[in-house]
């Protein structure tokens, strides 16, 4: 079975990398998604997504992204 997700939001505060008792890098942030849709006279909704992520890409997304930074990302 394949589960696949890609989420494009924007990050609700800085990211903190973090690093386990065997020294692997690990950032845990917020992902703010809109729903693309909203009924009439309301507005749209706002999803808070948690997303973890490990080794390289947590390096990555702490060096270079920050509080408010749009953010794509595809896991499982």
């Amino acid at each position: 079975m394949l589960n696949k997700v890609v989420i494009m939001g924007r990050l609700t505060r800085d990211p903190e990398i973090k690093y386990t008792q065997s020294q692997l890098p690990v950032v845990t942030i917020s992902v703010a998604v809109d729903r693309d849709y909203a009924k009439q006279s309301e507005q749209r909704e706002t999803d808070f997504l948690t997303v973890v992520a490990w080794r390289n890409t947590a390096e990555f997304i702490a060096k270079w992204f920050h509080k408010g930074s749009m953010i794509v990302v595809e896991g499982k």
